[in-house]
């Protein structure tokens, strides 16, 4: 019988409070889990089993307790454990080992855990969550975050948006322990959540930007023992835009316009997020001027008003010129250098 560092297994260190321990868990679980990992289904198999029975022991304060006491000094305590059952099978009955550990646990096994856990730790604890079970003391679900993608005009106009997203909640079979009947949960397979596909109505404030947080209130996971919902949160993610390109509440756009229009000046016809505008270019205006179109931007989240957009003039050259037009270039040029 080999002993089981089960804080190395989960990658934690020993007194890592259990909200690590929790969070480790269901990371090693979603990654080891034999149906995430058809390719080498075996090894994942035993990986997964070994990071279930790590959980079973650090998950619950209890077992947890009882194996730090063992630390290095296991293997007395194992000797001891097995004597004791053997005297007590002797006697016909099997009521406990070493320090009130059970060495016999529940009819059919544990779960395929390991002789280690079988020794010391099967039939003893608590469910890992107290408090989860129909009738317990009510408690706050977790807050939830997902993504929510959103183009530029969505985020420009704001406004109700209906969206539809993967999100995890609380196992409805083991109500987010993951264990059922004191054996791993075969719904969320040990990990107390369940993934589901879920429809929300989501006000979408108006200018909001890129990596900014959206609060749905109430909409998290379900509270242990009947208790009330967390809350969703959404991460705004801004796709890229063909036009425009965002700073802040400001917007930059880049026009293409004929030389001609720079060195004469010209009115053309600009776009913005609220439809075109005509925009006034002064005559011998440099090639990538910027333009600024004031009130022309993305609202502002927390000021009145908007940002500016900003046009930066993109010069294009005339090709395929005729005899005729290379001929008035020719003039333009010995103009310029001061030639007849």
């Amino acid at each position: 019988m080999n002993y089981k560092d089960y804080y190395s297994i989960l990658g934690v260190p020993k007194g890592a409070p259990e909200k690590d321990i929790k969070s480790a868990y269901r990371k090693l679980a979603r990654k080891w889990h034999p149906d995430a990992n058809p390719d080498n289904a075996h090894q994942a198999e035993e990986k997964f089993k070994d990071i279930q029975e790590a959980y079973e022991v650090l998950g619950d304060p209890e077992k947890r307790k009882k194996y730090d006491v063992l630390g290095s000094d296991w293997q007395r305590a194992a000797r001891e454990a097995d004597q004791q059952r053997s005297y007590r099978q002797a006697q016909g009955a099997d009521f406990g080992g070493f320090g009130g550990f059970s060495g016999a646990g529940p009819p059919g096994g544990t779960s395929g855990f390991s002789d280690f856990f079988d020794m010391f730790f099967s039939g003893i604890g608590r469910p890992r969550t107290a408090g989860a079970g129909p009738g317990a003391s009510q408690q706050r679900g977790e807050d939830l975050e997902s993504t929510i993608e959103l183009a530029l005009h969505d985020a420009y106009e704001g406004g109700r948006k209906s969206v539809t997203l993967q999100v995890e909640d609380a196992c409805p079979r083991c109500h987010g322990t993951g264990t059922d009947r004191n054996r791993v949960c075969p719904q969320c397979h040990g990990i107390g959540r369940t993934r589901e596909t879920k429809r929300f109505d989501v006000t979408i404030p108006r200018g909001v930007r890129d990596g900014q947080r959206i609060r749905l209130a109430g909409q998290g996971a379900s509270g242990p023992g009947g208790g009330p919902r967390g809350d969703l949160y959404l991460v705004v993610q801004l796709g890229n835009d063909d036009r425009y390109e965002r700073k802040g509440d400001d917007l930059y756009l880049d026009l293409p316009v004929s030389i001609y229009d720079l060195i004469l000046g010209a009115e053309v016809r600009v776009p913005t997020m609220n439809g075109d505008v005509t925009m006034t270019i002064p005559a011998g205006t440099q090639n990538n001027k910027m333009l600024r179109l004031s009130g022309k931007g993305m609202p502002k989240l927390k000021d009145a008003g908007y940002g500016d957009e900003y046009v930066r003039l993109i010069g294009q050259l005339p090709t395929n010129l005729t005899d005729k037009e290379q001929k008035l270039f020719r003039e333009l040029a010995g103009i310029r250098n001061g030639k007849p």
